[in-house]
């Protein structure tokens, strides 16, 4: 998997996901959408203490995956953060590379958050992100899934 790179990303703009965006979008899902307009105006740059942005890049620097951190937006605790707008490429999917680019999101995490929260509607994110340790419970606000992040090695 060392042909794969994952990087913080600092501008959103200077990764072309044009690509990621479109393919989103034939399978339904919106985020992606959301995450561009939201960075165009300003309501979620990923860039506050304890956020950020990463992709995940191919060897041909083709970004393949997108996923941020954010500090909760629905949760009165400030030790909670949000893992948003994660999305891995269609024809990347199942070889592991959706795991590596949340591994990284989780080890970073955990020097701001004590607990990661995230919402999925879909069947297989719910099988993904259980497969990682996230219980499946709505016990925080907008979320389905949550991960202690305390005592993580």
């Amino acid at each position: 998997m060392e042909e794969f790179k994952v990087k913080p990303l600092s501008n959103l703009f200077y990764s072309e996901l044009t690509h990621l965006v479109k393919e989103s979008k034939k399978e339904g899902f919106r985020f992606l959408e959301r995450l561009v307009n939201d960075y165009e105006t300003g309501a979620n740059k990923f860039n506050k203490q304890g956020e950020s942005l990463y992709g995940l890049f191919n060897k041909e620097g083709v970004l393949i995956a997108i996923g941020g951190l954010n500090l909760d937006p629905f949760s009165k605790e400030e030790k909670v953060g949000r893992l948003r707008r994660f999305y891995v490429s269609k024809n990347y999917r199942r070889i592991g590379l959706g795991r590596i680019l949340l591994s990284q999101i989780i080890c970073d995490a955990k020097n701001f958050y004590n607990v990661l929260v995230l919402h999925t509607d879909t069947e297989q994110g719910d099988k993904f992100y259980t497969s990682l340790g996230f219980s499946k419970e709505k016990i925080y606000l907008n979320s389905t899934h949550y991960l202690s992040l305390l005592n993580r090695d």
